[in-house]
């Protein structure tokens, strides 16, 4: 008579000096200091990544560690756009296109300067803000800023 499954005394070749029960399992993988030079989540036969994901694109300066940019924004005020009426707040969306980039924004209380945004929330930007002879740390709430430019 075949078995479907072992009885405690027989040994499983994949399983060797272990109990083997309906429903006991050995792990799929055997511990990762069996495999000297792998990182978290490799295979063997893998090879590691050489470098991370560039952000942002080529050709965009890489700022990622939110350091101000190392030369000053264009020395040219754009002109304004025209908005729409009704326009309330700006969308986290449109201006995430900016992220990286010398930004002009103009603001509801009418305030407007250069900004080299560096993170966008979901109501608020935060980034650098050219003073007219030093980028300093600024955020903003977006329903604060009224429009905006990047290049």
């Amino acid at each position: 008579m075949n078995n479907q499954f072992p009885f405690p005394n027989e040994q499983n070749e994949f399983q060797s000096g272990i109990q083997n029960f309906p429903g006991n399992m050995m792990p799929m993988m055997p511990p990762i200091d069996q495999f000297p030079g792998l990182f978290p989540g490799q295979f063997p036969g893998q090879q590691r990544p050489s470098a991370p994901p560039s952000f942002p694109p080529p050709g965009q300066q890489n700022n990622l560690e939110g350091n101000p940019p190392t030369s000053p924004p264009p020395s040219f005020v754009p002109q304004r756009q025209q908005q729409s009426i009704g326009t309330f707040a700006v969308d986290a969306g449109a201006i995430r296109g900016c992220l990286f980039r010398n930004t002009f924004i103009w603001l509801v209380n009418g305030s407007s300067f250069w900004f080299y945004p560096t993170f966008v929330g979901r109501r608020s930007v935060a980034g650098f803000r050219w003073t007219g002879r030093m980028w300093t740390f600024y955020g903003t709430d977006l329903n604060r800023i009224s429009s905006f430019q990047c290049f």
